[in-house]
């Protein structure tokens, strides 16, 4: 017999025994993942359905549920492992087919794993690296951090170059593979639910998550991403990103330079250095201000586990394997919406982001206008608010989910890496303000962009603001009459009576449906008394303790509404 490889023996036996062995290793995880899936299901129709709240269905206590199912998800995800981790990182960037609760969960995923060995982590370099390795004088043993997708080790060289090695966990684009695969069938299965079907692309998010992951396996693509993010910083002494060692980099394995440096949250360890935190939050924003303005090449995962600061103050970026890029078109029409926005001029700016196509063009915009307004006025009213962007954050999410439009990834990206810095900021100076941090770097795009540096003065705005609703008049009478002539003006009419009926219709439903269920509780408990096992009743008994208190409570709703409806002054009538 050959000798052994791996526990199985070599040869032609030994490849069938291995294929033999990975099929049924693959079945076991296509079955944990489906497993996985059955379970969400049932929990998102035990949470649709009204009669699992007792006492009463809320918009309080649905939302409850859904952050427990939240959470939840999340930890599904990091135990499914990495491409599944990455999975929900990106749909973070998704609230059109998630809601708000869902994305904040998401976003917040971040993956700690046990490392592997440390003879696996030497066998990978030398596969990877062959000759090359000989350069690699020492290697610490306990790996500097381990992730689900590698673990990263700080090492010397014989120039005596302090690195560190990202390698990539063994096995892992096998796994990927077949998780990417099973994804595919997922989303074929719910792509043909008639309910969370409709309107959503579930299909073509697996398709852009095939592609994105098996991208973020190439190693050599992270290391092009950190040399350009550098390039960007080379002129700025304030700004540390670490060299790419190319000729000890490869597909699996990508080595840059060795910066050590503080957590950026740890306030106390700053302060003890003699470091003012302050000018870090500054520093910091400063800096993703020039990443979205001046490049358009920005870091898309800044949370503080990548972010630390040199002994000299100076700001160090780690981990370039999410990197997002602002597209020209944005871009080149991002000046014209600085304006807008400035001049609070709603219609204006809706026009500008549909021009550059971050909202659909053929849409209702009015809903939109009426939140691009509101939160204009939040974000540009002083006092400003210590966490205006995570604020405008959520009423984006909550605003394109479930609509005909969506916000391309690259924006929601960017709202999250600045609420990330704004939360930063805030932990190192309770004076943040990212919105006065930002003023004098869109200025130059105002200016660029047609615009004049006195349209932040007091009168400057108010004469914008005039100039702009009398220039507006013709234009939106126009579109009202469009509206008409198409039949898409909408009336609204409250009737006090009515909302009155409804509501007391609902009650009576929804006490109807629980007088059902405990009526066949309690012929469940009966039936179970007369059986052979007579304690088996205590449990349709247990369960109807919850449904009962409801029922009462429910009772002496409909009973307190019927006692006020009674009472002079409140019947009104709507003719």
């Amino acid at each position: 017999m050959a000798r052994p490889r791996n526990g199985l023996p070599d040869g032609p036996q030994g490849g069938l025994l291995q294929e033999l062995v990975l099929g049924l290793l693959g079945a076991g995880r296509s079955l944990r993942i489906w497993r996985s899936v059955l379970q969400l299901l049932l929990g998102l129709w035990w949470d649709s359905a009204n009669w699992t709240y007792p006492g009463g269905v809320t918009p309080e206590r649905r939302e409850q549920r859904q952050r427990r199912r939240a959470r939840w998800l999340t930890a599904e995800l990091l135990g499914l492992g990495s491409a599944f981790i990455k999975l929900g990182q990106l749909l973070s960037a998704r609230p059109d087919v998630l809601p708000a609760g869902w994305v904040e969960e998401l976003a917040h995923l971040q993956d700690r794993v046990p490392a592997f060995s440390f003879a696996v982590a030497q066998q990978l370099l030398e596969q990877e690296l062959g000759e090359r390795v000989a350069e690699i004088i020492d290697i610490e043993e306990q790996p500097l951090g381990a992730a689900s997708l590698a673990q990263v080790h700080r090492a010397s060289l014989r120039s005596g170059r302090q690195v560190v090695f990202k390698i990539q966990r063994p096995g892992l684009e096998r796994i990927f593979r077949l998780d990417l695969e099973v994804m595919q069938q997922v989303a074929a299965v719910l792509q043909r639910h008639p309910r969370w079907g409709v309107g959503r692309d579930w299909v073509g998010i697996a398709q852009e998550c095939r592609r994105v992951l098996l991208r973020e396996l190439d190693f050599r693509l992270e290391a092009e991403h950190a040399a350009r993010f550098r390039q960007q910083f080379l002129d700025d002494a304030g700004i540390r990103i670490p060299a790419v060692v190319w000729e000890l980099s490869s597909r699996r394995v990508l080595c840059l330079d060795y910066l050590p440096g503080i957590k950026i949250t740890d306030r106390q360890a700053l302060v003890a250095a003699g470091i003012e935190p302050a000018a870090v939050a500054e520093k910091g924003a400063a800096s993703y201000l020039q990443q979205l303005v001046r490049f358009g090449f920005f870091h898309a995962d800044p949370h503080p586990g990548n972010l630390a600061v040199a002994a000299d103050g100076a700001l160090i970026y780690y981990d370039f394997g999410m990197m997002g890029q602002i597209s020209q078109r944005l871009r080149s029409r991002l000046g014209r919406m600085v304006t807008a926005a400035a001049a609070r001029d709603a219609g204006a700016l809706v026009a500008e982001l549909q021009a550059a196509g971050v909202i659909a063009s053929g849409i209702d915009v009015g809903p939109v206008r009426r939140l691009v307004r509101v939160m204009l006025t939040d974000a540009l009213t002083p006092p400003f608010s210590a966490n205006v962007i995570e604020k405008l954050s959520g009423d984006l999410y909550d605003l394109v989910y479930g609509q005909p439009f969506r916000l391309p990834s690259e924006l929601i990206f960017v709202m999250r890496a600045l609420s990330t810095f704004e939360g930063v900021g805030r932990s190192l100076d309770p004076g943040f303000s990212l919105v006065a941090i930002a003023r004098p770097y869109l200025l130059p795009l105002m200016t660029s962009s047609g615009g004049t540096s006195d349209l932040f003065n007091q009168l400057g705005r108010q004469a914008a603001e005039v100039g702009s609703r009398a220039l507006g008049i013709p234009r939106r009478l126009e579109e009202s009459l469009a509206r008409i002539e198409q039949g898409d003006l909408q009336v609204q009419v409250r009737a006090g009576e009515t909302d009155r009926l409804l509501r007391r219709l609902a009650l009576s439903q929804q006490s109807s449906g629980q007088s059902v269920l405990l009526g066949a509780l309690a012929v469940a408990a009966a039936l179970l008394a007369a059986s052979n096992r007579p304690a088996l009743s205590a449990l349709p008994l247990a369960a109807g303790v919850p449904v009962g208190v409801g029922w009462l409570r429910l009772q002496a709703r409909i009973r307190r509404d019927s006692r006020l409806e009674k009472l002079p002054g409140t019947a009104t009538s709507s003719r």
